[in-house]
């Protein structure tokens, strides 16, 4: 009978053990790096990145710390695709349509000129066929991608003059992110690629007329308003631009099965908490612009008219000869149409109406 009982419970703990090596092996202690594109100075951007971090050691128990580096610590603001690419380090955050220059398909996981909005780009990404496309795309560049993070429409920019009409636009030197760029040269301004810890200096100095950034809470932390007071709205270049996470994939590999669950999970949590506080902050600093002598312009219809015919035709020409851009911007465009349809009734209808009362 003890000998029978003993070699139960041998063979319990032969189990066991089997069952827990795995277990054990998931808990290992790792630590990463983060090179992120942006200043500390941006709790909500750079912040992203901190939310992250801090997730996914709380859900593995101090196991996986990843340390956070803002732009310009371990690499330049625009050098860390090339980091992680090359796994200088494990991880990058970063706005995608920077780097443009590289493929313009880039573009399309952050932001194009009327593209889609913040809602509709989670939509596309999550439940669309988003991610699975530009998980292909990043294969090229040794990167596994993740949403973490959106700041909704932006605004428009910061002038020296309001904008009256397109003729204004016509070598007005202004510092604009990404593929914005690109449309703004198209309709005679000259576009200046300068990183956020960067702007204000060239604002200053009057080495560009005009500046971009976010919208009233990052631009007042960045003190544009102390320069210049012409405010525009609405970013048709940004209706609802998404930060991305940038994983070397050797090391995503390299992990358990439960910490890819958890990068995954942190990540997703990072991209709805990012958006709830620029969704929470913007309205309160708007009004203190305002109340400093802020003034806000709409930016003119011909603008808007010439911006969008000029992407639309060089969207067209992209297609024609870029076939990583072809193939995505397909499923773009398809999706925008119907999500632009569904908006216009339900949503554009409640928010049109609730706009105009007096809260």
């Amino acid at each position: 009978m003890q000998r029978r009982k003993f070699l139960q419970n041998a063979g319990m703990a032969g189990i066991l053990a089997a069952g827990v090596a795995p277990a054990v092996h998931a808990q290992q202690a790792i630590r990463w790096r983060l090179a992120s594109s942006f200043p500390r100075s941006l709790d909500t951007i750079f912040g992203a990145a901190e939310t992250f971090s801090q997730k996914v050691k709380e859900m593995t128990g101090g196991k996986f710390e990843i340390t956070t580096h803002a732009g310009g610590e371990l690499m330049p603001p625009f050098g860390v695709v090339d980091g992680v690419q090359n796994g200088t380090v494990e991880c990058v955050h970063t706005a995608p349509y920077y780097f443009f220059g590289k493929d313009p398909t880039f573009a399309m996981d952050c932001a194009i000129p009327f593209g889609l909005n913040s809602r509709q780009t989670t939509a596309w990404m999550y439940q669309g066929n988003g991610m699975k496309l530009f998980r292909e795309f990043y294969k090229q560049y040794n990167i596994v991608n993740f949403p973490m993070g959106n700041t909704g429409a932006q605004m428009g920019g910061w002038y020296h003059k309001p904008v009256k009409s397109l003729a204004d636009i016509k070598g007005l030197k202004m510092r604009i992110g990404g593929f914005g760029g690109v449309i703004l040269a198209g309709i005679g301004g000259v576009p200046q690629n300068i990183p956020g810890g960067e702007i204000y200096q060239a604002l200053e100095k009057g080495t560009i007329d005009a500046v971009e950034w976010v919208g009233p809470y990052d631009d007042q932390k960045l003190g544009f308003q102390k320069v210049v007071k012409h405010y525009a709205y609405p970013a048709w270049w940004e209706g609802g631009p998404q930060l991305t996470l940038y994983v070397n994939n050797k090391a995503y590999d390299s992990l358990s099965a439960e910490y890819k669950a958890i990068l995954e999970a942190a990540a997703s949590y990072a991209h709805v908490d990012m958006q709830a506080k620029y969704d929470a902050k913007n309205p309160l600093a708007l009004k203190e612009l305002v109340a400093g002598g802020v003034q806000l312009f709409r930016l003119p219809k011909d603008v808007m008219d010439a911006a969008f015919k000029y992407s639309e035709a060089h969207y067209a020409d992209l297609s024609a000869k870029n076939p990583n851009w072809k193939k995505i911007y397909a499923d773009f465009a398809a999706f925008r149409k119907d999500q632009n349809l569904w908006f216009r009734f339900a949503e554009a209808g409640f928010d049109s109406y609730m706009q105009s009362q007096k809260l």
